[in-house]
C-alpha cells in the first residue's frame, strides 16, 4: 500500500475494530451510554494518534493485527482516564457534601441472571475487569493481555482468577 493510500485504510480498520471496541468498552463501562461515550473518545484519540501510529515490524503485513492491540491499549487508558476523574469528583463531594442528599434511585430488582452478573462484573475493580474482559470476553491469551495492560504475565493470571472468584462469590446464592 503506498503511503497516501494508507491513512484511509487505517481509517477503515479502526472502523472494522468498532464493534470489538464496543465490546470491549461494554464490559469496562457501567451502562452503554458510558461504553458509547468512551468509545468514541477512544476512536477520537486513535484518529489523532495516527500519524504517529507505527505498526510492529512482525504485524506490518497485516494493519488489523497491528491496529487491535493499540485499539484496545487506547480504550483502556481512556477508561482509567475516566475513572480516576470520576474518583477525584467523588473524593471531592466526599469532602464537601451537598446540603442534602437525595435517596439513590435503583434499577427495578429482577431475577435475569445476566443483569445479575452484569452488576457483578461492575462491582469489580477495574484492573480485575479490564482482566476478565480481554482474557475471558475477548479470548486473548494471558500473554497477549498483559501485554496491552504492561504487567506481568503472572500477575494478569492473577487478576483473572481473583475477578472469577469475586464473580463466583458473587454470585452464588445466599445460604440463610
Amino acid at each position: 500500500m503506498d503511503e497516501q493510500d494508507k491513512p484511509g485504510a487505517q481509517r477503515a480498520v479502526i472502523a472494522q475494530l468498532l464493534p470489538e471496541l464496543r465490546a470491549a468498552a461494554r464490559m469496562l463501562a457501567r451502562s452503554r451510554a458510558e461504553a458509547d461515550d468512551l468509545v468514541q473518545e477512544t476512536v477520537l484519540r486513535m484518529l489523532r494518534g495516527l500519524p504517529g501510529f507505527v505498526a510492529p515490524p512482525e504485524l506490518a503485513h497485516d494493519p488489523q493485527a497491528a491496529l487491535r492491540p493499540w485499539g484496545l491499549t487506547v480504550l483502556r487508558n481512556t477508561f482509567r482516564e475516566g475513572w480516576r476523574r470520576a474518583r477525584r469528583e467523588r473524593d471531592h463531594l466526599e469532602a464537601n457534601p451537598p446540603e442534602e442528599e437525595a435517596p439513590r434511585q435503583t434499577d427495578q430488582e429482577s431475577a435475569h441472571e445476566v443483569r445479575d452478573l452484569a452488576r457483578a462484573v461492575s462491582r469489580l475493580p477495574p484492573s480485575m475487569r479490564e482482566a476478565l474482559m480481554l482474557v475471558c470476553a475477548r479470548g486473548l491469551s494471558h500473554e497477549a493481555a498483559a501485554q496491552i495492560c504492561g504487567v506481568p504475565v503472572g500477575t494478569m493470571k492473577a487478576r483473572v482468577s481473583r475477578a472469577r472468584r469475586a464473580l463466583a462469590n458473587a454470585l452464588a446464592p445466599v445460604n440463610a
